[in-house]
Protein backbone atom coordinates (compact mmCIF):
# COMPACT_ATOMS: atom_id res chain seq x y z
CA UNK A 1 0.00 0.00 0.00
CA UNK A 2 1.22 3.84 -0.79
CA UNK A 3 2.31 5.40 2.54
CA UNK A 4 2.17 9.43 2.80
CA UNK A 5 3.92 11.37 5.39
CA UNK A 6 2.55 14.22 6.74
CA UNK A 7 2.72 16.71 10.09
CA UNK A 8 -0.28 16.15 12.40
CA UNK A 9 -0.88 17.00 15.62
CA UNK A 10 -3.35 16.47 18.31
CA UNK A 11 -4.17 19.34 20.72
CA UNK A 12 -5.79 17.44 24.13
CA UNK A 13 -6.18 18.64 27.75
CA UNK A 14 -6.54 18.06 31.05
CA UNK A 15 -9.98 18.77 30.90
CA UNK A 16 -12.94 20.83 28.94
CA UNK A 17 -12.59 24.17 28.98
CA UNK A 18 -9.36 24.89 28.38
CA UNK A 19 -8.88 26.57 25.12
CA UNK A 20 -8.23 23.49 22.63
CA UNK A 21 -11.05 24.81 20.46
CA UNK A 22 -10.17 28.45 20.45
CA UNK A 23 -6.27 27.69 20.06
CA UNK A 24 -6.77 24.96 17.45
CA UNK A 25 -9.15 27.72 15.21
CA UNK A 26 -6.60 30.14 15.30
CA UNK A 27 -3.80 28.05 14.41
CA UNK A 28 -5.24 26.70 11.69
CA UNK A 29 -6.61 30.54 10.57
CA UNK A 30 -2.67 31.90 10.74
CA UNK A 31 -1.43 28.46 8.67
CA UNK A 32 -4.13 29.29 6.60
CA UNK A 33 -3.36 32.14 5.81
CA UNK A 34 0.26 31.82 5.18
CA UNK A 35 -1.05 29.38 2.33
CA UNK A 36 -0.96 26.41 3.99
CA UNK A 37 -3.69 23.89 3.28
CA UNK A 38 -4.52 22.98 6.75
CA UNK A 39 -6.77 19.67 7.49
CA UNK A 40 -8.68 19.68 10.92
CA UNK A 41 -10.23 16.55 12.76
CA UNK A 42 -12.17 16.97 16.06
CA UNK A 43 -12.06 13.65 18.24
CA UNK A 44 -15.58 12.18 19.22
CA UNK A 45 -19.08 12.98 18.16
CA UNK A 46 -19.57 17.25 17.67
CA UNK A 47 -21.45 19.43 15.41
CA UNK A 48 -20.08 22.53 16.93
CA UNK A 49 -16.49 22.55 17.24
CA UNK A 50 -16.04 21.84 13.30
CA UNK A 51 -18.34 24.45 12.47
CA UNK A 52 -15.76 26.75 13.91
CA UNK A 53 -13.12 24.90 12.77
CA UNK A 54 -14.42 24.72 9.09
CA UNK A 55 -14.25 28.53 9.19
CA UNK A 56 -10.67 28.92 10.32
CA UNK A 57 -9.24 26.22 8.31
CA UNK A 58 -11.96 27.15 5.15
CA UNK A 59 -11.88 22.64 4.72
CA UNK A 60 -14.08 20.19 5.78
CA UNK A 61 -13.56 18.93 9.42
CA UNK A 62 -14.53 15.40 9.91
CA UNK A 63 -15.27 13.43 13.36
CA UNK A 64 -12.49 10.93 14.17
CA UNK A 65 -13.93 8.17 17.00
CA UNK A 66 -12.56 4.38 16.62
CA UNK A 67 -15.59 3.30 18.06
CA UNK A 68 -19.00 5.15 16.24
CA UNK A 69 -16.92 5.46 12.87
CA UNK A 70 -14.19 2.32 13.65
CA UNK A 71 -10.46 2.40 13.03
CA UNK A 72 -10.55 2.05 9.46
CA UNK A 73 -13.00 4.79 8.94
CA UNK A 74 -10.52 6.79 10.76
CA UNK A 75 -7.73 5.87 9.31
CA UNK A 76 -8.99 6.48 5.47
CA UNK A 77 -10.17 9.63 6.62
CA UNK A 78 -6.91 10.99 7.86
CA UNK A 79 -4.81 9.14 5.15
CA UNK A 80 -7.17 11.28 2.04
CA UNK A 81 -6.34 14.42 4.11
CA UNK A 82 -2.50 13.23 4.29
CA UNK A 83 -2.57 13.40 0.43
CA UNK A 84 -2.97 16.87 0.17
CA UNK A 85 -2.44 19.05 3.22
CA UNK A 86 0.27 20.83 4.60
CA UNK A 87 -0.91 19.59 8.17
CA UNK A 88 -2.74 17.96 9.73
CA UNK A 89 -4.27 19.49 13.08
CA UNK A 90 -6.90 17.00 15.38
CA UNK A 91 -8.56 19.06 18.25
CA UNK A 92 -9.13 16.56 21.47
CA UNK A 93 -12.31 15.91 23.29
CA UNK A 94 -13.11 16.14 27.36
CA UNK A 95 -9.47 15.83 29.09
CA UNK A 96 -7.11 13.38 27.45
CA UNK A 97 -8.24 10.08 28.66
CA UNK A 98 -11.61 10.43 28.80
CA UNK A 99 -13.78 8.53 27.07
CA UNK A 100 -13.83 5.26 25.93
CA UNK A 101 -11.73 5.49 22.88
CA UNK A 102 -10.43 8.68 24.32
CA UNK A 103 -8.32 11.02 22.65
CA UNK A 104 -5.19 9.10 23.93
CA UNK A 105 -6.65 5.74 22.34
CA UNK A 106 -6.47 7.38 19.34
CA UNK A 107 -3.19 8.91 19.82
CA UNK A 108 -1.61 5.57 20.11
CA UNK A 109 -3.30 4.00 17.53
CA UNK A 110 -2.26 6.19 14.99
CA UNK A 111 1.27 7.42 16.10
CA UNK A 112 0.12 10.62 16.14
CA UNK A 113 1.92 13.44 18.84
CA UNK A 114 -0.06 15.49 21.32
CA UNK A 115 0.44 18.88 22.54
CA UNK A 116 -0.98 19.05 25.75
CA UNK A 117 -3.29 22.67 26.11
CA UNK A 118 -3.80 23.88 29.69
CA UNK A 119 -5.17 26.82 30.82
CA UNK A 120 -2.28 27.62 33.80
CA UNK A 121 -4.21 30.27 34.86
CA UNK A 122 -3.69 30.61 39.06
CA UNK A 123 -0.52 28.10 38.71
CA UNK A 124 2.84 27.53 37.93
CA UNK A 125 5.24 25.03 39.11
CA UNK A 126 1.85 22.62 40.20
CA UNK A 127 1.18 23.03 35.95
CA UNK A 128 4.30 21.55 35.19
CA UNK A 129 3.41 18.95 37.15
CA UNK A 130 -0.02 18.32 35.63
CA UNK A 131 1.45 17.95 32.04
CA UNK A 132 4.29 15.74 33.75
CA UNK A 133 1.38 13.41 35.05
CA UNK A 134 -0.77 13.15 32.09
CA UNK A 135 2.59 12.64 29.62
CA UNK A 136 3.63 9.48 32.13
CA UNK A 137 0.10 8.15 32.58
CA UNK A 138 0.60 6.03 29.73
CA UNK A 139 3.33 5.11 27.54
CA UNK A 140 1.87 3.93 24.13
CA UNK A 141 1.67 7.64 23.04
CA UNK A 142 4.10 10.62 22.62
CA UNK A 143 3.55 13.82 23.53
CA UNK A 144 5.07 17.14 21.87
CA UNK A 145 4.78 19.40 24.92
CA UNK A 146 2.98 21.93 26.60
CA UNK A 147 0.71 24.71 25.25
CA UNK A 148 0.38 26.93 28.32
CA UNK A 149 -2.49 28.47 27.65
CA UNK A 150 -3.61 32.20 29.56
CA UNK A 151 -0.38 32.73 31.04
CA UNK A 152 0.05 35.75 32.73
CA UNK A 153 4.02 37.38 32.04
CA UNK A 154 7.19 36.36 30.88
CA UNK A 155 7.91 35.62 34.46
CA UNK A 156 4.61 33.28 34.97
CA UNK A 157 6.12 31.56 31.67
CA UNK A 158 9.98 30.94 33.02
CA UNK A 159 8.42 29.35 36.00
CA UNK A 160 6.90 26.67 34.30
CA UNK A 161 9.61 26.42 32.00
CA UNK A 162 11.70 25.78 34.46
CA UNK A 163 9.64 23.10 36.06
CA UNK A 164 9.29 20.93 33.01
CA UNK A 165 11.83 18.33 32.68
CA UNK A 166 13.94 18.49 29.57
CA UNK A 167 11.78 15.60 27.85
CA UNK A 168 8.40 17.46 28.01
CA UNK A 169 9.07 21.05 26.49
CA UNK A 170 6.89 24.35 26.41
CA UNK A 171 5.98 24.53 22.93
CA UNK A 172 4.07 28.02 23.84
CA UNK A 173 2.91 30.13 25.97
CA UNK A 174 -0.18 32.21 25.18
CA UNK A 175 -1.27 35.47 26.70
CA UNK A 176 -4.74 36.08 28.46
CA UNK A 177 -7.06 37.98 26.17
CA UNK A 178 -10.87 38.09 26.28
CA UNK A 179 -10.60 39.30 22.65
CA UNK A 180 -10.56 35.61 21.04
CA UNK A 181 -12.84 33.62 23.56
CA UNK A 182 -15.67 32.15 21.84
CA UNK A 183 -19.38 32.58 23.33
CA UNK A 184 -21.12 29.37 24.60
CA UNK A 185 -24.87 28.00 25.20
CA UNK A 186 -26.04 25.06 26.74
CA UNK A 187 -24.79 21.88 24.70
CA UNK A 188 -21.60 23.39 23.64
CA UNK A 189 -20.15 26.92 21.56
CA UNK A 190 -22.49 29.25 19.22
CA UNK A 191 -22.80 27.89 15.76
CA UNK A 192 -20.80 29.65 13.42
CA UNK A 193 -23.27 30.61 11.40
CA UNK A 194 -25.01 32.64 14.11
CA UNK A 195 -21.85 34.64 14.58
CA UNK A 196 -20.13 34.65 11.35
CA UNK A 197 -19.11 38.41 11.86
CA UNK A 198 -18.15 37.97 15.45
CA UNK A 199 -16.29 34.87 14.73
CA UNK A 200 -14.71 36.34 11.56
CA UNK A 201 -13.41 39.09 13.98
CA UNK A 202 -12.09 36.82 16.63
CA UNK A 203 -10.34 34.32 14.14
CA UNK A 204 -8.31 37.51 12.95
CA UNK A 205 -7.73 38.33 16.64
CA UNK A 206 -6.59 34.75 17.08
CA UNK A 207 -3.95 35.16 14.46
CA UNK A 208 -2.22 38.02 16.25
CA UNK A 209 -2.06 36.04 19.45
CA UNK A 210 -0.96 33.01 17.85
CA UNK A 211 1.98 34.58 16.13
CA UNK A 212 2.71 36.77 19.11
CA UNK A 213 3.76 32.88 20.23
CA UNK A 214 6.20 30.21 19.65
CA UNK A 215 3.10 28.47 17.88
CA UNK A 216 4.22 30.45 15.08
CA UNK A 217 6.90 27.88 13.83
CA UNK A 218 4.43 25.06 15.28
CA UNK A 219 5.63 23.63 11.41
CA UNK A 220 9.24 23.25 12.84
CA UNK A 221 8.16 21.44 15.96
CA UNK A 222 5.14 19.22 14.34
CA UNK A 223 7.00 15.90 13.13
CA UNK A 224 5.69 13.89 9.76
CA UNK A 225 3.06 10.99 10.53
CA UNK A 226 3.32 8.17 8.58
CA UNK A 227 -0.82 7.36 7.10
CA UNK A 228 -1.67 4.25 5.44
CA UNK A 229 -4.75 3.64 3.29
CA UNK A 230 -6.86 1.31 4.34
CA UNK A 231 -6.68 -2.25 1.87
CA UNK A 232 -10.40 -2.67 -0.08
CA UNK A 233 -11.84 -5.34 1.29
CA UNK A 234 -11.52 -3.70 4.95
CA UNK A 235 -13.93 -0.90 3.65
CA UNK A 236 -17.44 -1.34 4.21
CA UNK A 237 -19.17 -1.58 0.44
CA UNK A 238 -21.20 0.86 -0.65
CA UNK A 239 -24.01 0.29 -3.62
CA UNK A 240 -25.94 2.34 -5.43
CA UNK A 241 -29.20 1.72 -3.29
CA UNK A 242 -30.88 5.40 -3.23
CA UNK A 243 -29.65 6.19 -6.99
CA UNK A 244 -32.23 9.00 -7.93
CA UNK A 245 -33.72 9.15 -5.04
CA UNK A 246 -33.96 13.08 -3.75
CA UNK A 247 -33.48 13.10 0.49
CA UNK A 248 -34.53 17.07 1.95
CA UNK A 249 -32.77 17.89 4.54
CA UNK A 250 -33.76 20.20 7.16
CA UNK A 251 -30.92 22.95 7.43
CA UNK A 252 -31.30 26.51 9.81
CA UNK A 253 -30.28 27.55 12.72
CA UNK A 254 -32.74 25.42 14.06
CA UNK A 255 -31.53 22.05 12.42
CA UNK A 256 -27.64 21.87 12.06
CA UNK A 257 -26.36 18.93 13.02
CA UNK A 258 -25.18 17.37 10.26
CA UNK A 259 -22.00 15.74 9.89
CA UNK A 260 -20.45 15.91 6.41
CA UNK A 261 -19.69 12.22 6.87
CA UNK A 262 -22.97 11.61 6.34
CA UNK A 263 -23.97 13.84 3.47
CA UNK A 264 -21.44 12.14 2.06
CA UNK A 265 -22.53 9.18 2.17
CA UNK A 266 -25.70 9.66 0.63
CA UNK A 267 -24.19 11.02 -2.83
CA UNK A 268 -22.18 7.79 -2.84
CA UNK A 269 -25.27 5.50 -2.13
CA UNK A 270 -26.37 7.87 -5.51
CA UNK A 271 -28.94 9.35 -3.47
CA UNK A 272 -29.32 13.81 -4.28
CA UNK A 273 -30.30 16.40 -1.21
CA UNK A 274 -31.52 19.36 -1.27
CA UNK A 275 -31.51 21.70 2.05
CA UNK A 276 -34.79 23.24 3.16
CA UNK A 277 -35.19 25.79 6.54
CA UNK A 278 -38.53 24.98 8.26
CA UNK A 279 -37.82 28.51 9.94
CA UNK A 280 -38.26 30.65 6.75
CA UNK A 281 -39.56 28.71 3.72
CA UNK A 282 -43.19 28.20 2.80
CA UNK A 283 -43.17 24.08 1.93
CA UNK A 284 -40.03 21.60 1.95
CA UNK A 285 -38.88 20.75 -1.45
CA UNK A 286 -40.37 18.01 -3.43
CA UNK A 287 -38.19 14.92 -2.47
CA UNK A 288 -38.44 10.90 -1.93
CA UNK A 289 -37.79 11.43 1.88
CA UNK A 290 -37.21 13.50 4.67
CA UNK A 291 -33.81 14.08 7.21
CA UNK A 292 -34.60 16.30 9.83
CA UNK A 293 -31.50 16.41 12.10
CA UNK A 294 -30.24 17.83 15.19
CA UNK A 295 -30.39 21.13 16.02
CA UNK A 296 -31.96 23.71 18.38
CA UNK A 297 -35.17 23.88 17.73
CA UNK A 298 -36.21 24.97 22.01
CA UNK A 299 -34.54 28.51 20.53
CA UNK A 300 -36.29 29.10 17.31
CA UNK A 301 -40.16 28.00 18.71
CA UNK A 302 -41.50 31.41 17.77
CA UNK A 303 -40.24 31.19 14.24
CA UNK A 304 -41.18 27.44 13.61
CA UNK A 305 -44.63 27.40 14.89
CA UNK A 306 -45.60 30.23 13.19
CA UNK A 307 -44.41 28.90 9.82
CA UNK A 308 -47.78 27.12 9.20
CA UNK A 309 -47.37 27.17 5.39
CA UNK A 310 -44.24 24.75 6.38
CA UNK A 311 -45.78 22.59 9.31
CA UNK A 312 -48.32 21.72 7.04
CA UNK A 313 -46.41 20.86 4.29
CA UNK A 314 -44.21 18.45 6.40
CA UNK A 315 -47.65 17.12 7.75
CA UNK A 316 -48.87 16.61 4.39
CA UNK A 317 -45.46 14.85 3.27
CA UNK A 318 -45.72 12.77 5.76
CA UNK A 319 -48.93 11.03 4.69
CA UNK A 320 -47.12 9.79 1.31
CA UNK A 321 -45.69 7.30 3.30
CA UNK A 322 -42.33 8.18 2.18
CA UNK A 323 -39.75 7.66 4.67
CA UNK A 324 -38.70 10.23 7.59
CA UNK A 325 -35.85 10.34 9.52
CA UNK A 326 -36.70 12.82 13.05
CA UNK A 327 -32.89 12.92 15.44
CA UNK A 328 -32.79 14.25 18.75
CA UNK A 329 -34.03 18.29 17.67
CA UNK A 330 -36.10 17.36 14.61
CA UNK A 331 -37.83 14.83 17.16
CA UNK A 332 -38.72 17.61 19.29
CA UNK A 333 -40.32 18.92 16.43
CA UNK A 334 -42.35 15.85 15.50
CA UNK A 335 -43.96 15.57 18.79
CA UNK A 336 -47.17 17.44 19.81
CA UNK A 337 -45.71 20.30 21.71
CA UNK A 338 -42.41 21.04 23.46
CA UNK A 339 -42.64 22.89 26.61
CA UNK A 340 -39.21 26.02 27.67
CA UNK A 341 -38.05 26.38 30.37
CA UNK A 342 -40.51 28.88 32.05
CA UNK A 343 -43.12 26.14 30.94
CA UNK A 344 -44.31 27.54 27.97
CA UNK A 345 -45.95 25.03 25.37
CA UNK A 346 -45.52 25.21 22.00
CA UNK A 347 -47.74 23.34 19.05
CA UNK A 348 -44.70 21.15 17.27
CA UNK A 349 -45.52 19.30 13.80
CA UNK A 350 -47.73 16.11 16.18
CA UNK A 351 -46.52 13.50 13.66
CA UNK A 352 -45.92 11.59 16.87
CA UNK A 353 -48.10 11.37 20.07
CA UNK A 354 -46.07 13.16 23.15
CA UNK A 355 -44.77 16.24 24.68
CA UNK A 356 -41.04 17.64 25.13
CA UNK A 357 -40.21 19.50 28.02
CA UNK A 358 -36.81 21.29 27.86
CA UNK A 359 -34.67 21.29 31.18
CA UNK A 360 -31.72 22.81 32.84
CA UNK A 361 -29.33 19.76 33.48
CA UNK A 362 -28.66 16.77 31.51
CA UNK A 363 -30.37 13.95 29.63
CA UNK A 364 -29.67 10.61 28.02
CA UNK A 365 -25.83 10.87 26.62
CA UNK A 366 -22.77 9.51 25.16
CA UNK A 367 -22.33 6.62 22.56
CA UNK A 368 -25.50 4.37 21.98
CA UNK A 369 -25.85 1.94 18.96
CA UNK A 370 -29.25 1.71 17.78
CA UNK A 371 -30.87 -1.45 16.79
CA UNK A 372 -33.53 -0.67 13.65
CA UNK A 373 -34.65 -3.37 11.86
CA UNK A 374 -32.54 -2.26 9.02
CA UNK A 375 -29.45 -3.21 11.30
CA UNK A 376 -27.59 -1.73 14.00
CA UNK A 377 -26.48 2.35 13.41
CA UNK A 378 -23.85 3.81 15.58
CA UNK A 379 -24.42 7.37 16.88
CA UNK A 380 -24.47 9.17 20.07
CA UNK A 381 -26.78 11.09 22.08
CA UNK A 382 -26.35 14.80 24.27
CA UNK A 383 -29.45 17.04 24.95
CA UNK A 384 -31.48 18.67 28.04
CA UNK A 385 -34.65 17.59 27.20
CA UNK A 386 -37.24 14.63 28.10
CA UNK A 387 -40.07 13.43 26.29
CA UNK A 388 -42.91 11.80 27.67
CA UNK A 389 -46.29 10.40 26.87
CA UNK A 390 -44.58 8.72 23.63
CA UNK A 391 -45.69 5.63 21.65
CA UNK A 392 -43.83 2.03 22.67
CA UNK A 393 -40.22 2.52 21.38
CA UNK A 394 -39.06 -0.03 18.77
CA UNK A 395 -36.18 -0.41 19.70
CA UNK A 396 -33.80 0.93 23.15
CA UNK A 397 -30.26 2.24 22.09
CA UNK A 398 -27.68 0.09 23.42
CA UNK A 399 -24.79 1.45 25.08
CA UNK A 400 -20.58 0.21 23.94
CA UNK A 401 -20.30 -0.90 27.48
CA UNK A 402 -22.58 -0.09 29.99
CA UNK A 403 -25.78 -1.85 31.10
CA UNK A 404 -27.85 1.30 30.99
CA UNK A 405 -30.61 1.57 28.83
CA UNK A 406 -30.24 3.76 25.88
CA UNK A 407 -33.11 6.55 24.21
CA UNK A 408 -36.05 4.73 22.88
CA UNK A 409 -36.65 4.64 19.12
CA UNK A 410 -39.69 4.69 17.64
CA UNK A 411 -40.73 4.00 14.17
CA UNK A 412 -44.41 4.81 13.48
CA UNK A 413 -45.65 4.46 10.27
CA UNK A 414 -42.79 5.95 7.92
CA UNK A 415 -41.49 8.08 10.28
CA UNK A 416 -38.30 6.61 12.62
CA UNK A 417 -37.58 9.11 15.60
CA UNK A 418 -35.04 9.04 18.49
CA UNK A 419 -32.75 11.42 20.59
CA UNK A 420 -30.05 9.77 18.72
CA UNK A 421 -27.86 11.19 16.22
CA UNK A 422 -26.78 8.50 13.68
CA UNK A 423 -23.45 8.09 11.86
CA UNK A 424 -24.36 7.08 8.58
CA UNK A 425 -21.11 4.91 7.68
CA UNK A 426 -20.96 2.85 9.94
CA UNK A 427 -23.74 1.17 8.62
CA UNK A 428 -24.16 2.21 5.00
CA UNK A 429 -26.75 -0.55 4.05
CA UNK A 430 -29.00 0.05 6.78
CA UNK A 431 -29.23 3.66 5.87
CA UNK A 432 -29.89 3.19 2.52
CA UNK A 433 -32.72 0.82 3.97
CA UNK A 434 -34.25 3.40 5.98
CA UNK A 435 -34.14 6.35 3.86
CA UNK A 436 -35.67 4.27 0.93
CA UNK A 437 -40.03 4.18 1.08
CA UNK A 438 -41.38 1.87 3.51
Amino acid sequence: MTRVLCPALILAAPSSSQGKTTITAALASMLTKQGKLVRVFKVGPDYLDPQILRQASGQPVEPLDLWMGGPEYCQQKMYEAALVADIILIEGAMGIFDGDPSSADLAAHFGIPIAIVMDVKGMAQTAAAIAVGLANFRDDFDVAGLIANNCGSERHAQLIRDALPASLPLLATLKRTDTITLPERHLGLVQAEEIQVELKQKLAAGIDWIEASDLKHILDVVKPVEFHPVAKDKLLPIASELAGKIIAIAKDTAFSFIYDANLRLLTDLGASYVFFSPMYDEVMPEADALWLPGGYPELHVDKLTSNLSMLQSIRDFAQTDSAILAECGGFLYCLESLADLQDNSFTMLGLLQGKGQMRERGGCQGMQTAPLPEGDIRGHSHHRSLSFDTPEPIAIGRRPKHPAPGEAIYRVGNITASYLHLFFPSNPQAIAALFKEL
